[in-house]
């Protein structure tokens, strides 16, 4: 599962760096990038080595809010062709169904899913790399919350930004960003709105220039072959938490049968099973770190119909019950 991001992604990177008092050329040595390389927005970069050189960063500048700095300057027309065709669909719910399908052409680690929830509408989005990046993810939501913003203008009032990890010790540059009620240690990451606000009509929107942006769009080439492994793993980390990390979705949610997707999956030499392991080990230890759930939560979040079960499990895992993992690993602020 080779992922890339466009060199985009880490747009302003260097002048964040600058700003906090780093040298950021060592830094992208030592994850094997360079200078010349994000100066080609449209140039494809390895994920890893993006989301290492924003972790590196806010460790070595002392500054936790690292990815959201970057966020906070960043516009729409950041996100390349695409964003064209994003400014001009009928409704921010268009807007971010035409995001999803075209993530790839921007990061092919984002996972993204709107659940319906009455009158308001959970808007959730994953960084799925290779371990949990709390840069990684604020930069996401930061740039997903401002493209909301640049669509529908004053209007924009969601209920809530979450973050599934622990609060820093200052929300000053959150509270900046998000105007909006922050809430950490929560279940998912994501935004909370109002379904009408996602379904207001966009006064920007111009149908003739959406369907020649589309058309352009589609014409694109494909900088990277699409990967049944990535998908079905991003598909897994939505899912799971909510109970429906099943094969029968997962295959419905990629648009194929249960046995083109055990097909695929085989080719690729793992197994739907294997593979929801392999996401449920990454958040168990999520879960397990944040003291705000308690271990009945997590086993229902993980899919276990009984905590018995899910310690069981977890023993197999990690070698040590789950209360035990929480005192040696306690949540980072």
């Amino acid at each position: 599962m080779n992922a890339l991001v466009r060199a985009a992604t880490l747009t302003n990177f260097l002048e964040v760096a600058q700003d906090l008092g780093l040298n950021p050329l060592p830094l992208l040595r030592e994850v094997g990038l360079s200078r010349a390389l994000l100066a080609e927005p449209e140039q494809r970069i390895p994920a890893t080595s993006a989301v290492r050189l924003l972790e590196m960063a806010a460790q070595a500048s002392g500054c936790v809010q690292f990815g959201l700095r970057m966020a906070e300057s960043r516009q729409l027309s950041d996100f390349g062709v695409v964003s064209l065709l994003i400014s001009h669909q009928r409704t921010l719910r268009d807007a971010l169904s035409v995001t999803m399908q075209y993530r790839h052409l921007l990061n092919d680690t984002l996972a993204m899913q709107l659940e319906d929830a009455g009158d308001m509408v959970v808007i959730r989005e994953e960084v799925v790399a290779t371990a949990p990046s709390r840069q990684a993810t604020e930069l996401a939501l930061g740039v997903l919350f401002r493209m909301c913003a640049a669509i529908m203008g004053g209007r924009w009032a969601p209920r809530s930004v979450n973050f599934s990890h622990e609060a820093p010790g200052d929300l000053t540059l959150h509270k900046r960003v998000f105007a909006c009620r922050v809430e950490f240690g929560s279940e998912f990451n994501g935004i909370v709105c109002r379904a009408s606000d996602l379904d207001a009509p966009n006064p920007a929107a111009d149908p003739a220039m959406a369907r020649y942006a589309q058309r352009f769009v589609e014409s694109l080439p494909l900088v990277n072959e699409p990967s049944v492994l990535l998908d079905v793993r991003k598909a897994i980390y939505l899912m799971l938490p909510s109970g429906r990390a099943s094969s029968d979705y997962v295959a419905q949610a990629l648009g194929l049968s249960v046995r083109t997707l055990q097909r695929q999956l085989d080719e690729a030499g793992t197994s739907f099973t294997a593979m929801r392991g392999e996401v449920r080990r990454e958040l168990a230890q999520r879960y397990v770190a944040n003291p705000r759930y308690s271990l009945v939560r997590v086993s229902e979040l993980l899919g276990y119909s009984t905590p018995s079960s899910f310690t069981r499990w977890f023993i197999t895992q990690f070698g040590q019950a789950p209360q035990d993992w929480r005192k040696a690993h306690p949540a980072q602020g």
